[in-house]
């Protein structure tokens, strides 16, 4: 079984009922080990939309990472994501940060995700999962990454209207 661990974020409609969604479709993918607290975060790249609710999860799963990534983006598309401008308005963004400790290289899949080290909307909820996680590229665990990040971006722990896993 392969450890993947999956950004997921959104800004558009009801995000708290996105992001379940999301994770009933990768409990379809394996087994969820894990989820972090939701937080609600600032836009990054272009600023003019609303508020992100983000999280981690921990998923074991047996697929490729290949098929993993496809996957992801059928979840997505299936809470109506639509690719208009990067860093824009989404129902949902699931991202791949890490797969197992390996390093992979292609033009449709890289990992680590390559700004996961810049996010503190990324690294905030890792931490709540797996503060000692080391990026294999960066030698540093994840709570290292995020106590020298410089990003200023406001992440708040936020309060679902109903249980969340995490």
């Amino acid at each position: 079984m392969t450890e993947a661990w999956v950004g997921l974020g959104s800004n558009v409609g009801d995000r708290e009922a996105h992001l379940r969604a999301a994770l009933r479709g990768l409990a379809a993918l394996g087994e969820i080990g894990g989820v972090s607290p939701l937080y609600e975060t600032e836009p990054v790249g272009f600023l003019e939309q609303g508020p992100f609710l983000n999280a981690v999860a921990y998923v074991r799963t047996a697929l490729a990472a290949g098929e993993f990534l496809r996957e992801l983006q059928a979840i997505e598309l299936a809470a109506g994501r639509v690719r208009v401008r990067r860093d824009g308005p989404r129902t949902l963004d699931l991202d791949l940060l890490f797969w197992n400790e390996t390093v992979l290289a292609a033009p449709d899949l890289e990992v680590p995700h390559p700004r996961l080290h810049l996010r503190r909307f990324v690294l905030a909820p890792l931490c709540d999962l797996a503060p000692a996680l080391r990026h294999p590229l960066l030698g540093r665990t994840a709570r290292e990454l995020l106590e020298h990040l410089e990003d200023p971006a406001a992440v708040e722990l936020y309060r679902p209207s109903s249980a969340w896993p995490g």
